[in-house]
């Protein structure tokens, strides 16, 4: 029978049941769906996953196929390959997808798609990973925003195209076998060295955890967000950014999960900032989209002949925790450690590195994408491009973050720094971040000597403001 001719679910950013578009087309095909994975590191080329991001897909992959009874296909390689091999070898009559917006998925998809029309396989690609899809977020004059504020209310909340609801999952997916592809542990994700312990602890990768760390934000963060976002001693953030990346979770079950939570009433100023901030990933994939070369290329490109410093000592200190200045290396560790990092420290270790030490924003950017769990290729380039000063709606040249003076403001007791610098945990409240500036007799009651147990400041303060201040008037054109 033709309706026994089974179709193809290809799960890629989007591993989850609940709201995916592309998995509830395939269900009401009525026909047998083979859902599988490819690990495409072949067209991904250098934004093939880090190392991080890999731990954190192996244990999504299990929760997800546990969830399809154990009938979940993983390949390895070139999907431009294998997914029409696939259809042939088992007959399918179809294949469906959600779409993503990196540049060479784009690309890929798109070759794909043709190959699969031309031989008669019917193609359906649905948005299961954004709010807005970016041909829908321009201008009325169809050019793509370049500030945030007039794209997120204007291109997004005012363009008559609002978030659809979310989808349930579906109650029976007729599952087809298929005795194709390769195990799980032969995509080998995970690393050879368990470095991940903690990563383990703090972590629930998959559908479930999703639910669950937006259930207890939404009880017990929500309600000091807009404040709360700035302290990373606190708990007010959602860090559901890896379970979004991975689509665990959708934009539009957290878009409307907010809303539900306020149906009778105004949304307070937090939840109005925090749909906010989903409306700034909204908005790095639009920059993404648009501008596709903003993963290696300045979106300013005066930025171009800019005077960075080529400097591996100073690079190597900053990558591991080992700068002097505790919030920044509170953040490198944290990051190390877990594979996450509070964002309010994010801007402060970034603007660090391009600042203070003029390293190029690229060293950044590639070592976040290896050790973050939640690496996203348009967060992830879009942020660095921000905070050096070079991307669209960028920080000013002239807002150099003071790490001092930020971690004095946002971790005032010390707590974040404490918890992941040790060395530094008797240290007073009012050296704690500082500690190069506490009299001898402090350091000593503290265990403290500066320069063995702890480094001593990588630069000046003042000398690098003022050297990054020079250089980046130096982009200046020359007065007539």
């Amino acid at each position: 029978m033709a309706d026994s001719a089974p179709v193809i679910l290809w799960f890629r950013q989007d591993l989850r049941l609940a709201d995916n578009p592309a998995l509830d087309a395939a269900v009401r095909q009525g026909r047998p769906i083979l859902p599988l994975y490819i690990l495409d590191d072949e067209n991904s080329n250098e934004w093939a996953m880090g190392a991080a991001s890999r731990w954190w897909l192996h244990q999504s992959l299990v929760k997800l196929n546990v969830s399809l009874n154990g009938r979940l296909r993983f390949f390895r390689g070139d999907a431009q390959t294998i997914l029409p091999e696939l259809v042939r070898d088992i007959k399918a009559t179809g294949v469906f997808w959600n779409r993503c917006y990196e540049p060479w998925r784009i690309a890929r998809d798109t070759i794909i798609k043709e190959r699969l029309l031309g031989d008669s396989i019917s193609v359906k690609s649905h948005n299961g990973s954004v709010l807005f899809e970016p041909p829908n977020t321009t201008k009325p004059d169809g050019t793509p925003y370049r500030v945030f504020t007039p794209f997120y209310r204007k291109g997004c909340l005012q363009n008559g195209i609002p978030p659809r609801q979310p989808l349930p999952a579906p109650h029976d997916i007729p599952l087809f076998e298929a005795d194709a592809g390769v195990s799980l542990d032969e995509l080998e994700l995970m690393p050879g060295i368990n470095w991940y312990s903690e990563m383990s602890e703090m972590w629930s990768p998959g559908e479930d955890g999703a639910a669950n760390r937006l259930k207890t934000f939404l009880s017990s963060g929500i309600g000091h967000y807009d404040e709360g976002r700035n302290r990373p001693d606190q708990q007010h953030v959602s860090r559901l950014s890896p379970h979004l990346h991975f689509g665990e979770i959708s934009p539009n079950q957290v878009w409307f999960a907010v809303h539900e939570m306020y149906s009778t009433s105004e949304l307070t100023s937090d939840a109005d900032r925090f749909l906010s901030e989903l409306g700034w990933r909204e908005f790095s994939n639009s920059l993404l989209y648009n501008e596709p070369t903003i993963t290696s290329d300045n979106l300013q490109r005066k930025f171009d002949r800019f005077p960075w410093r080529d400097d591996d000592e100073s690079l190597q200190r900053w990558q591991h925790g080992q700068t002097g200045y505790p919030i920044v290396d509170a953040g490198m560790r944290e990051l190390w450690r877990t594979g996450y990092m509070h964002n309010r420290v994010r801007m402060i270790v970034g603007s660090f590195l391009v600042k203070n030490l003029l390293q190029h924003w690229h060293h950044g950017a590639k070592w976040f994408w290896d050790t973050l769990v939640d690496a996203d290729l348009a967060n992830n380039s879009a942020s660095w491009q921000w905070i050096a000063g070079c991307g669209a709606d960028a920080a000013p040249y002239f807002r150099i973050f003071n790490p001092v003076t930020q971690g004095k403001k946002f971790d005032p007791e010390g707590t974040y720094v404490r918890h992941y610098v040790p060395e530094l945990a008797a240290m007073p409240d009012r050296y704690i971040h500082n500690p190069w500036e506490a009299p001898q007799e402090i350091l000593l009651e503290a265990g403290v000597e500066i320069g063995r147990d702890y480094p001593e400041p990588i630069v000046d303060l003042k000398s690098s403001r003022e050297r990054a201040l020079a250089a980046f008037k130096s982009l200046a054109p020359a007065s007539s």
